[in-house]
């Protein structure tokens, strides 16, 4: 259906004479804008293949397809900017009757289509700092708009009014998951600090060396025990980090993201770590007795590490998503 739905828009094209016919040169800028704003870059994309000129239509407030395709985070319209590498200077600086330039409509809060593709508001606030900071627009766009005002607001000051509620909810998001996530680490700290400690089968009265020493399940505990707990360590410092920041718009970008996957990484390794550590502490004890049991526990010990991915899977992709494949996100299809 997708397929013949664009065959039938080049024939139809091929038909439309819109700049010879009055009536519908009118009714045909509204359809480019729609397209612009709904995120049809194959319709636009055949069309301009067809009439190239049609770039340079502008609506009523003098905004081009591509001001459009900012104002509603359409980055698949936007990217077909990159086929007219030639004139994209001359139509990104057109100025709209509000003298907003194309940063200006970038400073707007995304529409709530647009900004709840991705979860999450701290995500939300870094799609759209990517946008604002990062994207093509800023790169492209005279020096001098950057500091163009539009009632008394320079672009950045626009974009820091507008998204003042967002950036507060995701500080507040950022915060929370990372307390609760480092109660959790702190308590798998505890347990297996504890556990290198009270080694399994006691220790020797006359060297203190443990018992079951030359044991393969005794050296694969300690080892695991060990990760954990480093693991889990780290994890607690990297959510303080997060938890002491300044949570200036700039960190949100790349850097807490960044922690944050790190952290929920470390903090899964010390999880694995520590149910591991435990099951061979059940070969290690029971294996001589009773074989059936220590498998059975094992298997019982994979229930929290498949429920933390499970539970925490989702949000891990997102965030990682989010904050490593973005770069990918300005680029021609």
């Amino acid at each position: 259906m997708k397929t013949l739905a664009y065959q039938l828009v080049e024939r139809l094209s091929k038909e439309v004479q819109p700049f010879q016919d009055t009536q519908s040169s009118y009714d045909f800028p509204t359809v480019l804008f729609d397209a612009a704003k709904f995120g049809n870059a194959e319709f636009l994309n055949i069309l301009i293949s067809s009439y190239p000129d049609i770039i340079w239509i502008a609506d009523n407030q003098n905004r081009s397809l591509f001001h459009i395709a900012v104002l509603n985070r359409q980055e698949s319209v936007f990217n077909l900017i990159y086929e007219i590498a030639a004139v994209k200077e001359i139509i990104l600086t057109y100025v709209d009757d509000k003298n907003e330039n194309i940063l200006h409509l970038a400073g707007y809060l995304a529409p709530s289509s647009r900004l709840n593709i991705v979860s999450g508001a701290a995500l939300q606030m870094q799609r759209e700092l990517l946008w604002f900071k990062v994207g093509e627009v800023e790169k492209i766009v005279p020096p001098s708009y950057l500091n163009m005002k539009s009632s008394g607001l320079t672009p950045g000051d626009l974009f820091t009014k507008k998204h003042k509620n967002l950036r507060r909810e995701g500080e507040k998001w950022m915060k929370d998951t990372a307390n609760y996530c480092m109660i959790m680490a702190t308590l798998i700290t505890t347990v297996v600090f504890a556990a290198a400690f009270t080694v399994p089968g006691g220790s020797s009265q006359d060297t203190g060396t443990p018992i079951l020493l030359k044991s393969i399940w005794f050296r694969l505990f300690f080892i695991l025990d060990a990760i954990a707990l480093f693991s889990s360590s780290s994890s607690i410092l990297i959510f303080l980090s997060i938890l002491t920041s300044r949570f200036t718009e700039m960190d949100s970008l790349v850097s807490l993201p960044s922690k944050l996957v790190l952290g929920l990484t470390t903090l899964f390794i010390s999880i694995a770590g520590m149910v591991v550590a435990f099951s061979a502490t059940c070969f290690l004890v029971f294996k001589s007795e009773m074989t059936s049991l220590p498998i059975v526990i094992i298997a019982l010990a994979g229930v929290p590490i498949i429920l933390f991915v499970l539970l925490r899977y989702q949000l891990w992709v997102d965030i990682s998503r989010s904050t490593f494949l973005s770069r990918f996100l300005f680029r021609p299809r």
